[in-house]
């Protein structure tokens, strides 16, 4: 068994999604270990970073206790639907308001560079979506992906170790979508034991 300490931040606005299933399954599958949980959609802020990096905006008391998640934790689980082929804003929101200078990295004085300042963490990532896979890797080139594994998780010094993709949705039967259930428990289960 892992002392691994296990993020998961459920990012679809809607309580009964696929997402919010394979969020559970995930729970589920990892047990016993020391593992808080985030859905998004509870949480009480404003997910528009009014004035960008110029000025200050206070904190909401539940963009505090996720912040200190995030810093409590070593390994993160994202679990989001894929929505024109990134994230939901919901999620968008919620990096722009808690992936701040001086939290998740530091710009370097007089210099383009910056120090990222939560290195040593892992990440993975659930996402659901209603495009086939071949088609959103071949035809779309992964821009969701891309930008979660290098602009967002990167640039903060997070490692992105896995996606795992449940698609399409639209159209999925209750068989495969009992599949992906089982599929996000084993991914709990490894993520424990890994």
């Amino acid at each position: 068994m892992s002392n691994k300490k296990i993020l998961l931040i459920q990012a679809h606005p809607d309580e009964g999604s696929l997402c919010q299933a394979l969020a559970d399954a995930f729970e589920a599958g990892a047990g016993n270990t020391e593992l808080r949980r985030i859905n998004l959609r509870e949480l009480q802020f404003d997910p528009i970073l009014h004035q960008g990096y110029r000025g200050q905006q206070a904190l909401e008391p539940d963009l505090l206790a996720a912040q200190e998640s995030l810093a409590w934790a070593d390994h993160l689980v994202f679990v989001y639907p894929n929505w024109w082929g990134s994230m939901p804003a919901l999620l968008k929101g919620f990096f722009d308001r808690t992936l701040l200078p001086g939290f998740a990295f530091k710009f370097r004085p007089n210099s383009s560079l910056w120090d990222k300042l939560l290195s040593g963490r892992t990440a993975q990532i659930l996402v659901t979506m209603d495009t086939p896979g071949w088609y959103y890797r071949w035809v779309w080139q992964r821009p969701g992906h891309t930008q979660m594994r290098h602009t967002i998780l990167g640039y903060c010094g997070i490692k992105l170790k896995r996606i795992s993709e449940f698609a399409p949705v639209h159209g999925a039967s209750v068989a495969k979508r009992a599949r992906w259930l089982r599929q996000a428990r084993e991914l709990g289960q490894r993520c424990v034991q890994g």
